[in-house]
């Protein structure tokens, strides 16, 4: 065959030769670094974080789903390394981005994440490439601002360099599936591009799912949050509609997914949290307004997903004033769980921010307890909070406040003590009742 930037390119990455480059070291792009290099390949991870490579270099890994073993592992057999120098990207063969797609405040996407990695990477560019976006986007963005900043050089996707786009699926927290283990929707421009992006992937996911367009990729990535965001709204409407009733919504939902066929459970809680669903499916409603279409599904999801932290917090009020004869701008309040999911360390979109800063907007005050996140970190919405500290859980502690109020349901935490301890707890994930600890000072919101 002759020599051309595909077949060297499907060469190396048969043979495992292929240098790979992995932009953004965060929950998506570590885990994929790592499982490329325990593949084979030799993988280099990009940060803009001087402090992610200080931790890599010395076997600590910040992310769950890669253990220091692991990070030590590829290390020492020097598959794996991380730099903050751009100018290695030109070393690489294969170059993932994995950076963040945020929204603006106007819930418009902001893709200066993407854009500004992709100039980097056009200063490397050089013939026999692929570059793959991961990041979660609108339909279209591969093709048309990928590409667009990449081909300004010159180079032509599709003939000198390859394009793809392969979107993420991780999940923190779960340990039932890896990146390795969780099957991968891969799409190219044009049919080689496809081929690579099957046997790169191939080479170290267990499962590859090909379709036909980047945009279609792109779709399928949105679909599934999409999915998720509608029905959890759905049952966070129901939520509020049977409580009215004196029905409690936790039960139905348990009877009903005794069904086994055509139902499948989705459980309301105090806001939606995590990258993904929050998010995500605003990306599609900003697209569609090209064709002047509108997506009342998704952007009615939004705002009742929305409005449940303020809704927690009536229900918090409400509590105090018909239990404890005492007005919410004059109570303490701890919030337990600053993590959007149970037992992981994750903080992004987490309503639980959202909830201590209604509570101090209304005048009450708030501290949280969440064994996974010691100190607030810098977030891009809740600045005033950064640097409060999970206070410790204690009989005294505990004592101490008017109201607990339960945002995310960690495992560790001593449910039995904090209902003994507690004058008053204002459960939104139903943990009390599936411990057997319902009282009468243990309301559900």
């Amino acid at each position: 065959m002759a020599s051309s930037p595909f077949s060297d390119l499907s060469g190396k990455i048969s043979t495992r030769q292929a240098h790979a480059g992995v932009i953004g070291l965060g929950y998506v792009g570590l885990p994929l670094a790592i499982t490329l290099a325990h593949s084979g390949f030799t993988v280099t991870g990009f940060d803009i974080d001087p402090g992610k490579k200080v931790s890599l270099d010395a076997g600590r890994s910040y992310i769950e789903a890669v253990t220091d073993e692991a990070l030590k592992t590829e290390v020492a057999a020097k598959r794996f390394g991380a730099t903050s120098d751009f100018s290695e990207l030109a070393k690489c063969d294969v170059i993932i981005i994995c950076v963040p797609t945020p929204l603006t405040k106007h819930r418009d996407p902001d893709l200066s994440f993407v854009e500004a990695t992709c100039r980097s990477i056009a200063a490397a560019l050089r013939p026999g490439q692929l570059v793959v976006l991961e990041s979660t986007t609108y339909p279209g963005t591969t093709d048309e601002v990928v590409k667009t900043i990449l081909e300004k050089t010159g180079l032509k996707s599709g003939t000198d360099f390859f394009l793809g786009f392969s979107p993420e699926r991780e999940d923190p927290g779960n340990r039932d599936f890896q990146t390795a283990t969780i099957p991968k929707i891969v799409a190219g421009d044009g049919e080689e591009a496809r081929e690579l992006m099957q046997a790169f992937y191939g080479a170290a996911v267990k499962t590859v799912v090909p379709v036909s367009s980047n945009a279609t990729a792109e779709a399928v990535k949105l679909t599934e949050n999409i999915f998720r965001s509608v029905n959890i709204a759905l049952v966070n409407e129901l939520k509020t509609v049977y409580a009215a009733m004196g029905i409690d919504v936790w039960e139905v939902i348990e009877a009903a997914k005794t069904k086994p066929f055509g139902y499948m459970p989705f459980y309301p809680g105090p806001g939606l949290g995590g990258h993904c669903i929050p998010i995500d499916p605003f990306y599609l409603t900003w697209k569609s307004r090209e064709y002047e279409l509108p997506t009342r599904f998704i952007e009615l999801a939004g705002e009742i997903n929305s409005a449940m932290p303020r809704h927690v917090i009536s229900k918090l009020a409400e509590a105090l004033d018909v239990r404890a004869g005492k007005a919410l701008s004059r109570s303490r309040i701890l919030v337990l769980g600053l993590a959007y999911k149970k037992n992981v360390p994750d903080i992004r979109e987490s309503p639980s921010l959202r909830l201590i800063e209604i509570i101090e907007e209304r005048g009450g005050m708030a501290d949280y307890h969440d064994p996974f996140v010691a100190e607030i970190p810098t977030t891009r919405e809740y600045m005033a909070l950064k640097g409060r500290r999970s206070v410790i859980l204690d009989e005294t502690s505990i004592r101490s406040y008017d109201a607990i109020l339960i945002s995310t349901d960690h495992d560790s935490v001593d449910y039995a003590a904090l209902a003994r301890w507690a004058p008053l707890i204002l459960d939104t994930r139903n943990v009390f009742t599936r411990l057997g600890l319902m009282a009468d000072h243990v309301v559900k919101a």
